[in-house]
């Protein structure tokens, strides 16, 4: 079955950069789009951006846009998530998950229920 392992969660400064990643079983990213989310104490689970498989495209929420950049290394089977300028309110437990889409061109999403295949999560703070 399909496993996800997030990694390269931290602690940074106002203003600074993390680069989490995403690790998948091999070929498990074949028919699956790829989508990340973050959770506060408290709060509901969010959508932060996703990666389309099958053409590398993106989307971001508003909250990152412009800060936070999504990519794949497709020899390693792993998906990248870049994060610059980063500001107290994006600490949180970050989750890659696959969502199994239907046709090559499914669109990926950062609604949450489509995901059937979640990581364990990795703890990002930003703090100084």
């Amino acid at each position: 079955q399909l496993q996800l392992v997030e990694s390269g969660g931290g602690k940074v400064q106002p203003g600074g950069s993390l680069t989490l990643s995403c690790a998948a079983s091999e070929r498990a990213l074949e028919g699956y789009n790829i989508g990340w989310f973050r959770q506060s104490p408290g709060k509901e689970r969010e959508g932060v951006g996703c990666l389309t498989t099958s053409d590398e495209r993106t989307y971001f929420e508003d909250s990152v846009q412009g800060r936070f950049t999504i990519s794949r290394d497709g020899a390693e089977n792993t998906v990248y998530l870049q994060m610059n300028n980063l500001n107290p309110e994006d600490t949180a437990t970050y989750f890659c998950a696959a969502d199994y889409v239907p046709s090559p061109r499914h669109h990926c999403t950062t609604e949450p229920d489509p995901y059937d295949y979640w990581g364990q999560g990795t703890q990002v703070t930003v703090s100084s």
